[in-house]
């Protein structure tokens, strides 16, 4: 059979059902391909949110999501996710097109250096010149993705390769000796930890992203009620706990809760699982001689990078854990607990002036519509932040780009979402300014009908960017009025799209509960203030 059947032929063993992409030239043998199997495939409006759709359906599936584009520009759009995606530790494979062998490096039309472009941002990268390692190759690619610290691995397929005769068979186990993602956690380690957390104090548990992609969200919260150990998260840990848990004391960092920046700068035991402690959130804590922080990852790279160590311990975050909910006695903390219960926020939200509606209180009355198990989808910038602070979490997910903060995710990463389990509600929630860099996504949704749900967050400004002019720039505002955006709901009606405008609290109920039993893709305007800002 050809490369491009076997390609295909890769995809089906891997149970691979739905891909993302946009076609050109250089990969269409594949293309040609694919159009004789079963496999789904969703044309995305631009090829950056192929791998955001990707990376949606992958945190909702937990395994490697597929996105494909062609050689050169097609290749190179891609970057942006596939650099979001290794920020945030999501699987994925991305399959490229390429010119013909003997082309690559003589400037050819549509020609691009895509396995080094995107070197700094994948797991591993290959650039398949030998047709009969197509099989190995793929096996491999999913194999990486898939395990230690999840991320995106590319594949780049020359067009002259894609054509080639191979004999074909795919390999049932993969065997790579420079790569041994650890496992579990050493034994003498979980000792020195549990023995902290037996004499601890103060014990607090910060919970990260980590615990959906190592599928260990369970036996954390087993963890946190065995030792009864308050538990607070990064933002890309927001539903490891659920949020009305009496344990879960918020989100930390920059945009944080009161109690959760409290609680890191009080515990005497801090205990990291799955969470890189990037800048926004160790911005709120304090290094201290008599704090003791026991870390736990899979990817010893990121263990006292930004923080440091006292009881390292690398593994898979299941095994650790369940070696740890062995190796600890039962808990009890009441004392601290009601500490930190002192410092829990529950702010009246000031109506909003005449013809606007308040982000926060948008946000809450939206969380009240939604079932427990719905799949919020968050943007970056001021709607990232309101909804973070303000959305409950005890079942289902919270998505966002955490790593890269990248603008124009939402969208095709609730698309992805919803493909992964239509049963569930997945709600998209953006701001105007990066809606519009999403906003022909639009008609995927209706295209493949996808009934994802969007609310834009609009104050004609890119808001996030202006705050920050106000306060550290003595409010020289620069380029951040963002005049000239169009109508979204007129934008809505032109995709066929059901669509209200919400200027005022009295009608925010009704209109979200229209838009969540409506069984088609629905869009909400809510009109927010210029002057908003992030913080509650």
């Amino acid at each position: 059979m050809t490369v491009a059947k076997a390609m295909t032929e890769c995809l089906a063993a891997e149970g691979i059902t739905t891909v993302f992409g946009y076609p050109g030239a250089a990969i269409c043998p594949f293309y040609d391909e694919l159009y004789k199997t079963d496999i789904r495939h969703i044309l995305v409006r631009h090829e950056v949110n192929g791998g955001h759709a990707a990376s949606g359906y992958a945190r909702i599936t937990g395994k490697p999501a597929v996105a494909i584009a062609t050689s050169g520009p097609g290749a190179l759009n891609l970057i942006t996710a596939i650099a979001t995606a290794y920020m945030d530790s999501v699987p994925m494979v991305v399959i490229t097109g390429q010119v013909n062998s003997d082309q690559i490096g003589r400037d050819v039309f549509q020609e691009a250096d895509i396995t080094g472009s995107a070197e700094p941002f994948v797991k591993h990268s290959y650039l398949l010149k030998r047709p009969e390692d197509t099989a190995e190759v793929f096996k491999r690619a999913f194999y990486i993705a898939g395990t230690g610290r999840r991320g995106p691995v590319l594949i780049d397929i020359p067009f002259d390769v894609q054509k080639a005769e191979i004999d074909f068979e795919y390999p049932d186990t993969v065997d790579i000796r420079s790569y041994r993602p650890s496992s579990t956690g050493n034994g003498n380690q979980v000792k020195r930890a549990a023995a902290q957390i037996a004499s601890a104090k103060k014990p607090l548990i910060l919970a990260g992203g980590g615990l959906f992609t190592g599928d260990a969200v369970k036996l954390m919260r087993d963890f946190a009620e065995k030792t009864d150990i308050p538990v607070v998260s990064t933002m890309m840990g927001l539903g490891a706990m659920p949020t009305d848990s009496p344990l879960f004391y918020g989100m930390l960092g920059m945009h944080g809760c009161k109690a959760a920046n409290n609680a890191v700068n009080s515990c005497d035991t801090l205990i990291l699982l799955g969470a890189r402690v990037g800048d926004r959130a160790i911005a709120a804590m304090r290094q201290r001689d008599d704090l003791t922080v026991i870390h736990v990852d899979i990817d010893p790279a990121e263990i006292g990078k930004n923080l440091d160590v006292d009881i390292p311990i690398v593994g898979d975050l299941t095994l650790v854990l369940g070696q740890l909910i062995e190796a600890v006695s039962n808990g009890e903390h009441s004392g601290w607990k009601q500490e930190l219960d002192r410092f829990r926020e529950d702010k009246a939200i000031e109506p909003a002036p005449s013809g606007y509606v308040n982000p926060k209180q948008f946000i809450r009355t939206l969380d009240k519509h939604l079932p427990n198990d719905a799949v919020v989808v968050a943007d970056v910038g001021q709607n990232q932040i309101w909804t973070a602070r303000n959305i409950t979490i005890n079942g289902g997910r919270f998505l966002t780009s955490g790593g890269m903060g990248t603008m124009g995710y939402s969208l095709p990463a609730a698309i992805g979402a919803k493909l992964a389990d239509p049963s569930k509600q997945v709600v998209a929630v953006c701001g105007d300014g990066s809606f519009q860099m999403q906003m022909m996504e639009l008609a995927t949704a209706v295209q493949h009908d996808v009934p994802v749900k969007v609310v834009v967050m609009r104050n004609n400004y890119l808001g996030m960017v202006r705050e920050l002019q106000e306060k550290a720039y003595d409010n020289r505002l620069m380029a951040v009025s963002i005049d000239g955006s169009p109508c979204f709901t007129k934008l809505a009606d032109a995709y066929g799209i059901s669509n209200e405008l919400v200027d005022s609290a009295d009608k925010m109920d009704a209109a979200i509960e229209r838009m969540i039993s409506s069984d088609k893709p629905y869009l909400l305007e809510a009109a927010v203030e210029d002057l908003e800002k992030t913080i509650l």
